[in-house]
């Protein structure tokens, strides 16, 4: 019997803005189902919610799926080759970069990687124009930002409910409801359960 692949449960954040963010965003589904050697585990619902940042432009469409990668005895190449891969995408779909919390095509961010804490320098495949000037930009998983970001810890819950990322003080479950309660009952709601890559969010 052949060894059993010992793999790394991953989670991507998925946004869009600007066309037909929801079809894009099914199209993101799809196309990070088909990465080698990737696992399609878990898609969320799917969340319409107010910008944040810059806040005079559309609602986004966001979501987050669950991968399981190939475990690698290097957890930050790990996490590297999977950035790289999600920005291939993105370059494929057509992002433009505008800024830092600008409009976007579609935005991949890796929230989790698995029990992993990671913080290695982007080499040039993985960096984002929008994320500052020349110079060094920083892998950080869990992505940094993501306790705070109602727009992520939303779905992630639908996943994952009692999961204590790394580093982070309590479940998602109970970090979105906290921020649920500072951005007001305005800043998010749900637009559709997933029903499969062929139908989508209905």
């Amino acid at each position: 019997m052949a060894a059993r692949r010992r793999t790394v449960r991953t989670y991507i954040g998925l946004g869009a803005n600007v066309g037909g963010a929801r079809a894009t965003l099914l199209r993101a589904v799809r196309a990070l189902a088909t990465l080698p050697e990737v696992r399609l585990a878990g898609v969320s619902p799917l969340y319409v919610t107010r910008p944040v940042g810059v806040v005079d432009q559309p609602d986004f469409h966001n979501a987050v799926v669950a991968l399981d990668v190939p475990a690698t005895m290097d957890p930050e190449a790990g996490a590297i080759a999977l950035l790289i891969a999600l920005k291939a995408i993105e370059a494929a779909f057509g992002r433009q970069e505008r800024g830092r919390w600008g409009p976007r095509e579609v935005d991949l961010d890796l929230l989790i990687f698995g029990r992993h804490r990671v913080h290695v320098e982007r080499p040039q495949p993985a960096r984002s124009e929008d994320r500052g000037p020349d110079g060094a930009q920083w892998l950080d998983v869990p992505h940094t930002s993501a306790p705070e970001r109602l727009f992520v810890l939303a779905p992630l819950a639908d996943l994952v409910p009692s999961l204590v990322p790394p580093g982070w003080p309590a479940t998602v479950t109970t970090l979105r409801d906290r921020q649920a309660e500072t951005e007001g009952p305005d800043a998010i709601r749900r637009a559709g359960e997933w029903h499969g890559p062929d139908e989508g969010w209905a």
